[in-house]
């Protein structure tokens, strides 16, 4: 197994998870003896195949799926010692098919970002409608607000969820695959949405996608998975090489720098497939 060292660099880790050990019900681990490490301020991008645990390792640092054994740790300390709310002010989860309560309002559904900083003394404040407000205009949904989510189109309803998660207030956003269903205009929206939260508010993101062109272009850090653990892990040009493209997928690559951005721009290698034509 071929392992990418990461870059070196003097940044304070925000989410970490030592030896993780993943799995549901009875079944068989999904994740075994994983360790990672998330940089306070990156956007690191997980990929890998189908079924390989990406979407499992995500629930597990979001406190959603509880780890068989292993931790998950915020800023040094176990999140499972955590209280709900008190995890919830400081990490964010936006998972792969959420779905909005019947004709519920974009306002009211950014409103419920809020939950985790109320409470039975504390109800809602001018605080609460200044943070819903600044959610809507920073995602682009503000004129949106009187309209039913079931309305909106996937972009639209993608964009809400994340002003959802902005207007809880949290440092750290973890998102499953934000761009699936979405058409690539949409995707390139949600994705540039994800950029300027991290590069303009510091707010530290993880996302699992699919295209790994789009996780070149947006990601300062990318995980490969494989069978539940870690292929390689660092700096897009350090991490997508073609070895570690056939690795982890099975698939032959050229690799060539991006003329727009100059990040790593992966092309499938045609198929050496042998055909036979048959003369009339």
């Amino acid at each position: 197994m071929m392992t990418v060292p990461r870059a070196e660099d003097p940044a304070r880790l925000a989410l970490e998870g030592h030896d993780l050990h993943l799995g549901y019900a009875a079944g068989e681990d999904v994740v075994a003896g994983l360790d990672i490490s998330v940089d306070e301020g990156s956007f690191t991008v997980i990929v890998g195949p189908n079924a390989c645990g990406k979407s499992t390792l995500l629930r597990s640092l979001s406190k959603v799926l509880p780890p068989r054994s292993g931790t998950v740790l915020l800023d040094g300390r176990e999140i499972s010692s955590m209280r709900p709310k008190i995890f919830a002010r400081q990490v964010g989860f936006l998972a792969q098919s959420s779905i909005a309560p019947e004709a519920i309002t974009v306002h009211e559904l950014v409103g419920r970002g809020r939950y985790p900083h109320q409470s039975v003394l504390h109800q809602w404040s001018e605080e609460d409608d200044r943070q819903v407000s600044t959610a809507m205009e920073r995602t682009h949904v503000a004129e949106l607000a009187r309209r039913r989510v079931s309305e909106l189109s996937g972009g639209q309803r993608q964009r809400v969820w994340i002003a959802m998660a902005l207007a809880q207030q949290t440092r750290i956003l973890l998102l499953d695959e934000p761009t699936t269903y979405l058409d690539l205009a949409h995707q390139v929206e949600v994705l540039e949405l994800c950029r300027e939260l991290n590069q303009v508010l510091g707010t530290t993101i993880v996302a699992v996608l699919h295209d790994l062109n789009q996780a070149c272009r947006y990601a300062d850090r990318i995980v490969v998975m494989r069978a539940g653990r870690i292929l390689a892990r660092g700096r897009p040009a350090q991490v997508i090489t073609p070895q570690t493209i056939h690795e982890a997928f099975g698939l032959e690559v050229c690799i060539t720098p991006d003329p727009v951005t100059g990040t790593p721009l992966i092309l499938p290698s045609p198929p050496r497939a042998h055909v036979h034509f048959e003369g009339p």
